[in-house]
């Protein structure tokens, strides 16, 4: 066949008037670009016609998915492939008469198959995290990190069939080779080594996912975790400084993960007020009547029950607490004495808003505290304070 087509193109070039000497490399060249020419429409062709046809058919259907491994970045990809493989197959064609020449424009064309391959599995990994990014399970997974790792290796083994080609050897023995500085290469890649584990691990153990609020006082990380990849984990502090941390350093150190608290819906208050002891008392009879009036007890109760007024007033913040509609009915809710120091008695409101968010929180936590402070008064309780030299200004 490669005869007939270099016999067919020889004679049109010995009517156009070539030289016998000159008809043998004019052949070839014609049937070179000829094939140059085939190659280019090939591509054309797939690029303007095949293309928009995937594109449509992609964008008919139910599934995502597809729209993803067939979008524009990753039909350019392959299109990219289309001129290696063709000028590979078809180059014998014009110059199997020149061997020498022939090997050199195949090794080019290996070459630069090679390199559209690497790009190719890029683009793809590309849109698999753009999948997995948009999957219900796994778009909270810190999968970056794997995919960065996949590339990487991706890289290396085209590096090395890079290399096998240039020098004519077989890919094994050069893997060989580099088996032998094995050390060195584990030295180089540490970090991406470590990180990759890491990452593995801290997805499988689900420990770890981009948006959660995570502290870890030995990096001063306080903030969301905005990035999680192959080396660095990337956290956004509410200062809006950005911490980076190794991804080994969250598996092998300890750090606090937030999540928890944002599913269940309510962020927790634990704080405590001091009560002066020397206005903790019996509540005489006056009191008592006092405080049934204004519905701090029952009216069934009896006058003469010795009822301590810091009791009676546990038991009215406690009410307080089930009937704002701010506090989280479905978590706990207690009122509790703290063991008493020498700044009074600690009285600990133990609870939870309704809401995670920052500012809702504490404007609640305020709202209770301020209220809890200004009834105190009602019980003839005291909240302890040290004197200030105001007060002392009092009795000079």
């Amino acid at each position: 066949m490669n005869n007939n087509i270099n016999n067919e193109i020889a004679l049109l070039l010995q009517n156009i008037g070539m030289e016998k000497d000159d008809i043998n490399w004019g052949t070839q060249i014609t049937i070179f670009l000829i094939i140059l020419l085939i190659t280019y429409l090939c591509t054309k062709l797939f690029r303007h016609l095949v293309i928009p046809i995937i594109h449509k058919i992609t964008t008919r259907t139910k599934a995502k998915w597809d729209d993803y491994l067939f979008n524009t970045e990753m039909m350019k990809a392959f299109t990219r492939m289309i001129p290696p493989i063709m000028l590979y197959i078809l180059t014998p064609l014009a110059f199997s008469k020149s061997p020498q020449l022939l090997n050199f424009i195949l090794k080019v064309c290996l070459i630069y198959l090679d390199i559209v391959t690497i790009l190719l599995i890029g683009t793809f990994l590309n849109s698999l995290y753009n999948i997995s990014s948009e999957h219900e399970k796994l778009r909270n997974r810190p999968l970056k990190g794997i995919y960065q790792m996949i590339k990487l290796i991706t890289i290396t083994i085209g590096i090395i069939i890079l290399i096998s080609i240039l020098m004519d050897q077989d890919p094994t023995s050069i893997l060989a080779g580099l088996g032998a500085s094995a050390a060195v290469l584990m030295l180089i890649f540490k970090d991406s080594i470590l990180g990759l584990v890491a990452g593995v691990q801290l997805s499988v153990n689900d420990m770890l996912r981009p948006g959660d609020w995570i502290t870890m006082n030995k990096y001063g990380a306080d903030g969301y975790v905005i990035e999680v990849s192959l080396t660095t984990v990337k956290v956004q502090n509410f200062d809006k400084t950005i911490t980076t941390i190794p991804p080994y350093a969250l598996v092998s150190d300890s750090f606090q993960n937030w999540r928890g608290m944002r599913e269940t819906g309510g962020r927790r208050i634990k704080r405590s007020i001091n009560i002066d002891t020397n206005t903790i008392h019996f509540c005489t009879e006056e009191e008592i009547k006092t405080f049934i009036e204004k519905g701090f007890l029952d009216k069934k109760t009896n006058i003469n029950e010795r009822i301590v007024n810091l009791a009676i007033f546990r038991n009215y913040i406690t009410d307080y607490l089930n009937n704002n509609p701010k506090v989280n009915k479905d978590l706990m809710i207690m009122v509790r004495q703290l063991q008493p120091a020498s700044e009074g008695m600690p009285l600990e409101i133990y609870c939870f808003s309704d809401t995670p968010e920052w500012i809702p929180y504490e404007t609640l936590q305020s709202e209770i505290f301020e209220h809890v402070m200004a009834m105190a008064k009602e019980f003839n309780l005291r909240i302890f304070q040290r004197p200030a030299g105001t007060d002392f200004n009092k009795y000079a």
